[in-house]
């Protein structure tokens, strides 16, 4: 049984089959509110498959599910309130100016706080207010039924939101692991003299700036998954976001190539250092990827002679400074994923 399960039990495939995972989730969700709609014969059981998409079409990530889903079944629950006030008093004062001018009051009073924080709690509001009422001359029965299939609708939702979670945790962690590599790519592209204005350098570089910004947009899901601070987290985009720079002014200030009295000079001052990076960027991508954070834990010092701390005067002080800035900043993010291991491996 673990045999066949292990697709759904792995991390790795989790993340990378996630669209397809939340689509079978959903598509189970729908099928669960459509058998009991129409088993029990409820009338306008299509709200129910509506209210299903609304509140959990969209969300992915276990980390953010719980809030939104909250969000967004609050929001439908005071829709549909306000939905049945107005059909109820639309039946006993028979006035559909009255009944148009009240919706166009609430609203607007929806759209007013639709924009900014909470925006798409009253935003569904709004929506869920024409969904049970229509324009206020909906039979009473019909917006009871209909504030029913919603309710029918929300708690299967959140049933089927909490079904093989998709954590925003995996995503975060493997996105992390390619860009480190990356990182080592272009890295090992600069110091070997290769072309830094070709198609595949741009590409890698391109790669990273659109991961970094896929990183940054996760962080407050995978704080609250793993209950990692805030702070944390951006120290450690911090210091991606520092070794993408660096690598970025190296790749602009190195050494012509077609000098090799300068390139052999830098690769052999520069060979402890060299090694140096790429065998921590390289492990950390490991780490992340396998969830074997043991490897971060290991001591890894540079040479006794190596040239970090020898004084040096040369016309390419400079590019040496900038290398031994780039070892102490990845030797930083290091220490720091190796601190919050524990929480992330999981």
């Amino acid at each position: 049984m673990r045999r066949v399960l292990r697709p759904l039990l792995d991390p790795y495939r989790r993340y990378r089959h996630a669209k397809l995972i939340h689509a079978v989730r959903v598509s189970l969700g729908l099928l669960a509110t459509i058998l009991l709609t129409t088993g029990i014969n409820l009338p306008h059981g299509e709200w129910a498959s509506v209210t299903m998409l609304v509140v959990i079409g969209g969300l992915q990530h276990h980390g953010n599910i719980g809030k939104k889903a909250a969000e967004r079944a609050i929001g439908t629950l005071l829709g549909a309130s306000i939905g049945l006030l107005l059909v109820v008093q639309q039946a006993w004062l028979g006035l559909p100016w009255l009944t148009y001018f009240a919706m166009a009051v609430i609203c607007g009073f929806f759209s007013y706080h639709a924009i900014g924080k909470g925006g798409y709690t009253a935003l569904l509001a709004g929506i869920t207010v024409f969904i049970v009422a229509g324009h206020g001359d909906n039979p009473v029965s019909d917006g009871l039924w209909r504030g029913v299939d919603i309710l029918i609708g929300i708690g299967l939702a959140l049933a089927f939101s909490f079904a093989l979670p998709l954590y925003a945790v995996y995503s975060w962690r493997y996105n992390l692991a390619d860009a480190l590599r990356d990182c080592a790519a272009i890295y090992g592209r600069i110091i070997s003299g290769q072309p830094v204005t070709d198609d595949e350098h741009v590409k890698l570089i391109n790669r990273l700036n659109v991961v970094m910004v896929q990183l940054r947009s996760l962080m407050p899901s995978v704080s609250k998954e793993v209950k990692i601070s805030m702070t944390e987290l951006d120290a450690i985009q911090r210091h991606l976001r520092m070794c993408v720079s660096t690598l970025e002014i190296l790749a602009n200030t190195r050494p012509d190539a077609n000098d090799p009295d300068a390139m052999a000079h830098l690769q052999s001052a520069l060979k402890a250092e060299h090694r140096l990076i790429r065998v921590q960027l390289v492990g950390m991508a490991r780490a992340l990827k396998s969830g074997a954070f043991q490897r971060l834990t290991r001591s890894i010092e540079p040479p006794v002679e190596s040239s970090l701390d020898e004084p040096v005067y040369h016309p390419l002080d400079g590019y040496r400074l900038l290398i031994r800035q780039l070892a102490n900043n990845i030797g930083e993010m290091r220490q720091r994923l190796a601190k919050t291991a524990p929480r992330w491996s999981i």
